[in-house]
């Protein structure tokens, strides 16, 4: 099963290769280097990996966290803005069309991650977790998460560790199909969405207190 999995990662990214070039060169002509964000996350049995996504934010935008963080629109330990200021014009598209989370499919490849399981959380929002938040970590974090289809925005952070543990105590791969394949209903719409809302409309003014140090990005 193994080997068929990686076979069908395999032929998902050959797919999506035109995608990842694209993209790839609107981030260079817009953005300028480096293409990929590479940060610190953890996975399955607490393992630390090297998470890869298409980079979205400003060049140093983790040092000016500070500065936005009266922005933060999420509980617990994480930190989650819709629309951060930090975002350049096309990162923000990525970011809420899910396509910067593409590169994950290395993740994959490489054995860090699952195309379907828990969202791996940045080493310092993992610390501070409850023990009983931690039994997450039985699964391979993956690029897909059943979290996302269970009304996240409207959901505490309590409630995203339960969801993934009883994901975790549940999985099977009937469950895995459906989940698939509402995802992908959810991100053609959720494309499509962005996509229109995009077109014609300029980048919002950012907020008070907050300076833009530089056009090169993170």
């Amino acid at each position: 099963m193994r080997v068929v999995y990686l076979f069908f990662i395999i032929f998902l990214f050959l797919l999506l290769l035109p995608i990842f070039i694209i993209i790839a060169v609107f981030l260079v002509v817009l953005s300028g280097w480096p293409i990929f964000y590479v940060q610190k996350r953890v996975g399955k049995d607490n393992r630390v990996f090297l998470l890869y996504k298409f980079r979205t934010m400003e060049r140093g935008a983790e040092k000016k966290q500070s500065m936005v963080k009266k922005l933060n629109e999420a509980d617990g330990p994480v930190f989650k803005i819709h629309d951060d200021p930090r975002y350049t014009a096309f990162g923000k598209f990525l970011s809420h069309t899910g396509l910067d989370e593409l590169p994950q499919l290395f993740n994959v490849l490489k054995g860090d991650m699952a195309l379907i399981g828990p969202r791996p959380l940045p080493v310092y929002e993992f610390n501070k977790l409850k023990n009983w938040q931690k039994k997450r970590q039985t699964l391979y974090p993956g690029i897909i998460s059943p979290w996302i289809l269970n009304g996240y925005h409207n959901q505490t952070f309590d409630d995203w560790m339960k969801s993934d543990i009883d994901y975790a105590q549940k999985k099977n791969f009937l469950s895995d199909a459906v989940i698939c394949g509402k995802t992908c209903v959810f991100l053609i719409r959720l494309f499509l969405r962005e996509t229109i809302q995009s077109f014609g409309v300029l980048q919002k003014d950012r907020p008070a207190g907050y300076s833009k140090v530089s056009h090169a990005k993170k």
